[in-house]
């Protein structure tokens, strides 16, 4: 039940525990396991857990500083977060810093940072290369290479375990895992 879950939770808060740390503030995020929504806790519980070396928590801020949730809109911050997340393999990250410098129309930077994360499996970082490749942004190449290398990522996943437990979950009416 909740109140289980949030006290088994904690007990790894009070282990200095990087990813309990996280996780609870998702929870404060979203106003789960019993708790009130409270987004200042949440980014307070997401610093502290960046500081301590969880890649997702400094993800997390950066979203914070981007919306304007829990603090004061930065999105100089935001991408701040997301580049030492990105930096340390975080592919979400690595995609927003593509949107940014695409954003800024800087399409050579973007085409970069898309490249590394479609490399790293993100599908969104081909679909933005593909998009770019369609508007004369980018070349065949890159278009070609960025489709490679997320193949290969995809295919390095694979596994029979997940297929396996893919379609438990999936008789059961629940979600996949990725």
């Amino acid at each position: 039940n909740d109140a289980d879950q949030l006290a088994m939770i904690q007990a790894r808060v009070a282990k200095k525990d990087p990813v309990a740390i996280n996780h609870l503030g998702e929870k404060y995020c979203h106003g789960r396991l019993g708790l009130q929504k409270d987004m200042r806790r949440a980014v307070e519980l997401w610093t502290e857990a960046a500081d301590l070396g969880s890649i997702q928590a400094l993800y997390n801020v950066g979203v914070a500083y981007n919306l304007g949730e829990g603090l004061q809109e930065d999105k100089a911050k935001a991408a701040q977060c997301w580049a030492k997340a990105a930096m340390q393999g975080d592919v979400e990250s690595r995609y927003n810093l593509g949107v940014i410098a695409g954003n800024k129309r800087d399409y050579d930077r973007a085409v970069r940072h898309y490249l590394i994360a479609a490399k790293m499996g993100d599908e969104g970082s081909v679909e933005s290369i593909k998009e770019f490749f369609m508007a004369g942004r980018t070349t065949r190449e890159q278009y070609a290479e960025a489709l490679k290398g997320y193949q290969d990522a995809v295919e390095e996943m694979k596994s029979n375990d997940r297929d396996e437990a893919n379609a438990w979950w999936k008789s059961k009416g629940l979600e996949q895992i990725d």
